[in-house]
């Protein structure tokens, strides 16, 4: 049986591109690898890449020089999570709370982990996680 080797890509949809890139490289500290307009690529680690889309301008298929691109798009917040170290949860709620960010919640999850939970500027739900949350983390 043919198996997946992880996640490459997740999106997420802003109505604007700066303050999402003043939100994700100001504050989350990720890296921008492309900004094409419409769109940003951002190093989230690990072989893991965060798409922010504009809102509505990715909803029409995009053709490329090597085929095309099915359009997409999404309305109201959405949901996701980074992983990060299993001693920095502390570190990230302090961090946070310095750049005026509220945290929405705060999970233990006993000897799965830990998890912090807050909004980006577009209303979507960004999860910061220690390792173990999951089963398949090894």
């Amino acid at each position: 049986m043919l198996k997946t080797e992880g996640i490459l890509e997740t999106s997420v949809y802003v109505d604007d591109m700066e303050r999402a890139h003043d939100f994700y490289h100001g504050v989350l500290g990720l890296e921008r690898m492309l900004e094409e307009g419409r769109m940003g690529a951002y190093d989230a680690g690990d072989r893991s890449v965060l798409l922010i889309f504009l809102r509505d301008e990715a909803i029409n298929d995009m053709k490329t020089p090597g085929g095309v691109v099915p359009g997409h798009n999404s309305t109201g917040p959405a949901h996701f999570a980074f992983r990060i170290a299993a001693d920095s949860d502390g570190r990230w709620k302090l961090h946070l709370e310095a750049r005026k960010i509220d945290i929405v919640s705060e999970v233990d999850w006993g000897a799965r982990g830990k998890s912090l939970y807050f909004n980006d500027p577009d209303g979507n739900v960004v999860e910061l996680a220690t390792p173990r949350l999951w089963p398949n983390e090894g």
